[in-house]
């Protein structure tokens, strides 16, 4: 079964329902029901088009649902006649649904959660983990907002920077999470950009793929994460890198500085440094002083203050941590990095133990572990 089909096909999908006038809630639960049926029939009789196949079983499926619901009899009268069968347009409408999913009646918040569900394709638990929210809370956020987009016509887009958030947090959960949709992300961003005329829509994207160009050095052939300092620079794409560089030059030339051309700054600093002894930390403080003054965030600073350790020494890295809560995620993991550059050994391997009970994926977990053990190993 190729799931990566069915989930580059769903967003389209939902989108042809959608534009044929169902609700987006019964839309989505339409959809499922069609891919849940693509996993039953497809591995002994795949479609000639998929994408046909599961338009006319989904709104073969909301028909149904709405035909049962004695509530909507007027909403039946409208549906009841099915467009004839023939070829679905093969225009990518993900983008489309992406602003959808960013109108401007849901909060910031409800929108990348509901963009992260029925668009990136992630569960409800795992969007509860990156906000750091209970599960239940989590879907009944996406369950309102998908009240609140019911009937939205997608001529009437959303805001931005909410898409480019929702972007944003997909990359995150596809560069670092259980589920890869860091391409995919990139492939949309790459459309935002070509279409917007944003500095920060080109921001992202640079961000993207200066981070997107490390990836094959991020981990070794075991799986087992591998740090930036010890990353093998020689397997880094230099030419992501270099487009990347040449798209946050022309970003940061309209001198309109967002958080993402800040990021992409800091990136651009880590890939142009030959080895990580010659990483230019002055410059890179600078910008996450920059990326604090835009963004107010507690996790820069947490990030700025890793910085520090690295141009003034782990004691003033330490001091920059000191006035951060201990409860934000990678607390323990910076603190315990700090500490061991200090060279107190004990309160390191401490430290590390008590990241990797909290770290949220198996690789940095394992990761975490080693650091404690290698450290108690030297005692």
């Amino acid at each position: 079964m190729d799931e990566v089909l069915l989930r580059s096909l769903s967003p389209s999908v939902l989108t042809v329902l959608v534009r044929r006038g169902a609700g987006f809630a019964a839309a989505e639960d339409a959809v499922q029901e069609a891919l849940v049926e693509a996993v039953r029939v497809w591995p002994a009789d795949p479609p000639r088009d998929p994408k046909g196949w599961l338009v006319t079983v989904a709104w073969r499926r909301f028909l149904d649902a709405t035909r049962a619901d004695a509530a909507r009899r007027r909403r039946e009268d409208r549906v009841d006649d099915e467009p004839p069968p023939g070829p679905v347009p093969g225009a990518d409408d993900t983008l489309q649904l992406y602003f959808l999913c960013a109108h401007p009646s849901l909060t910031p918040s409800a929108a990348v959660a509901l963009t992260l569900r029925a668009v990136g394709g992630l569960t409800t638990r795992q969007i509860a983990r990156a906000y750091l929210v209970p599960e239940a809370t989590m879907a009944q956020r996406i369950s309102r907002a998908k009240r609140t987009v019911s009937g939205v016509r997608l001529d009437r887009p959303g805001d931005v920077a909410t898409v480019l958030r929702v972007l944003y947090l997909v990359f995150n959960e596809g560069y670092s999470g259980d589920v890869d949709l860091a391409a995919e992300a990139v492939r949309l961003t790459r459309q935002l950009a070509a279409r917007v005329d944003h500095p920060e829509a080109a921001g992202l994207l640079a961000l993207m793929l200066l981070h997107h160009a490390r990836r094959a050095a991020r981990t070794g052939p075991d799986g087992s994460l591998v740090p930036l300092a010890e990353q093998d620079r020689g397997r880094w794409d230099t030419g992501l890198i270099a487009e990347g560089v040449g798209i946050l030059q022309g970003a940061l030339a309209r001198d309109r500085l967002g958080e993402y051309q800040a990021q992409a700054a800091i990136a651009a600093l880590h890939a142009d440094a030959p080895t990580a002894a010659e990483t230019d930390w002055v410059q890179i403080v600078e910008w996450y002083d920059e990326l604090a003054r835009l963004t107010g965030s507690p996790v820069v600073r947490l990030n700025r203050a890793v910085a520090v350790g690295e141009a003034d020494g782990p004691r003033a890295g330490l001091a920059a941590l000191a006035g951060l809560d201990a409860s934000l995620p990678r607390y323990a993991a910076v603190a315990a990095h700090l500490h061991e550059r200090d060279g107190d050994r004990a309160t390191a391997a401490r430290l590390y133990a008590e990241a990797a009970r909290r770290a949220t994926n198996l690789a940095e977990r394992d990761h975490l572990t080693r650091r404690a053990a290698r450290l108690n190993a030297r005692g």
